[in-house]
C-alpha cells in the first residue's frame, strides 16, 4: 500500500468516524490542534488503524505522532517492515 492510498484511507476513517471537515484533513494538519481530537479520539484512532496492518499496531510509535503525515508513515513503515519473530 502507498502513501497516498493510506492518506485516502485515513482521511475517509477520520470523516466518516470522527465526523471532521475533510478540508481540514491535509498532511500538515496537526492532529490535537486542528483537527481536535483527544486521547479518547487517538485509542479509537489507533483502533481503526489495526484494520490497515497485519499485525499489531506498535503504540510507541503512535506516542510520537503529532501529524496526519506522521500516522500515514507511522502506517507505511509499519507495513513495509518485517515482524519480529
Amino acid at each position: 500500500m502507498e502513501k497516498q492510498e493510506i492518506f485516502d484511507k485515513l482521511k475517509a476513517a477520520l470523516v466518516e468516524d470522527f465526523e471532521l471537515d475533510a478540508a481540514k484533513i491535509v498532511p500538515e494538519a496537526k492532529l490535537f490542534e486542528d483537527l481536535e481530537l483527544d486521547g479518547i479520539d487517538a485509542v479509537d484512532l489507533i483502533v481503526k488503524l489495526k484494520a490497515f496492518l497485519p499485525h499489531n499496531v506498535d503504540q510507541e510509535v503512535f506516542k510520537k505522532v503529532r501529524t496526519v503525515q506522521d500516522v500515514v508513515d507511522a502506517i507505511y513503515n509499519m507495513l513495509h517492515e518485517k515482524p519480529q519473530a
